[in-house]
């Protein structure tokens, strides 16, 4: 299994509505759509869209947003092996999206509380695995499993999102650490150094790659430090981009590009994500397409 991911898995209920609520407002649309998703099943259904060996370890309920929840996984052919049924409802989305495409984003973790890095057997920590983490699963966890994964070579990538504590050592095991601006300034705030990639690098030692949205991607590492662009299309949605990109990068590391090339696939897959409604991730062949054109 060269791509693991431990994370979150969701049902998300998108709402389209004409404008963003303010504090006690209620706004009217037209329609809803329940639609799989979790920072965690969402990179998961990226990497393997894009063509990696992938699997997943993570928690719903027995309940009917299970099913929801789960559909994505299952159509990309992602091993479910390590997912637990948990006694908590599926994890809960409620995602309002304006004509903009910009969005508001409530979240009940509910199964996704449960989940347990001893999910994953030390069996499946080799050298040849790319373990993918994010952070809406209980940080001791997420923190347990790097420092199992390091201890038996695998390589691991960690999504700083949300922004949230995770212990100095385990941070410290990361091959790379990926955040987006504002996860990035909030980890900089902490570290009390700048939240470029460059400076981020210096503080923690490790890889670090920062997303930018329309204006790209940034990332330091002991070679040196990447730029490369965003691709300019129409945004929908961007709901879910951040987690393309995630996941296609890791699905590219997997395959053994170098990591400007794996930047820029994800910058392009990520582009694709904007295009439509909810946490859609591209196939290979879309992003293929894209990188064609040249972005």
């Amino acid at each position: 299994m060269p791509v693991l991911v431990f994370g979150s898995v969701n049902a998300d209920l998108v709402f389209a509505l004409p404008a963003l609520p303010g504090p006690g407002e209620t706004v009217l649309g037209p329609r809803h759509v329940a639609l799989p998703g979790g920072k965690g099943a969402n990179q998961a259904v990226a990497a393997a869209r894009d063509g990696a060996p992938t699997a997943f370890a993570g928690a719903v309920g027995a309940d009917p947003l299970a099913e929801v929840a789960l559909a994505g996984l299952r159509e990309a052919g992602v091993d479910l092996a390590r997912l637990a049924i948990a006694a908590a409802p599926t994890g809960c989305a409620a995602i309002a999206v304006d004509p903009a495409g910009r969005n508001q984003i409530a979240v009940g973790s509910g199964a996704n509380l449960l989940a347990r890095a001893a999910q994953v057997e030390d069996a499946a920590l080799t050298p040849a695995t790319l373990l993918l983490l994010q952070m809406e699963v209980p940080a001791a966890e997420t923190a347990a499993l790097v420092m199992r994964a390091r201890a038996r070579g695998a390589r691991v990538l960690l999504n700083l999102a949300p922004a949230a504590a995770l212990d100095r050592a385990a941070l410290a095991a990361l091959d790379l650490l990926v955040a987006n601006e504002h996860e990035a300034a909030w980890l900089a705030a902490r570290l009390g150094c700048g939240a470029e990639a460059a400076a981020l690098h210096r503080a923690l030692g490790i890889g670090v790659a920062v997303t930018r949205g329309e204006a790209g991607a940034e990332a330091m590492t002991a070679a040196g430090p990447l730029r490369v662009p965003a691709f300019p299309v129409r945004a929908v949605d961007t709901t879910g981009a951040g987690d393309a990109w995630c996941g296609v990068l890791a699905a590219a590391l997997e395959r053994g590009l170098p990591l400007e090339a794996a930047m820029r696939r994800a910058s392009a897959a990520a582009a694709l994500a904007c295009t439509r409604a909810g946490a859609a991730m591209p196939r290979a062949a879309e992003t293929d397409a894209l990188l064609r054109q040249g972005g």
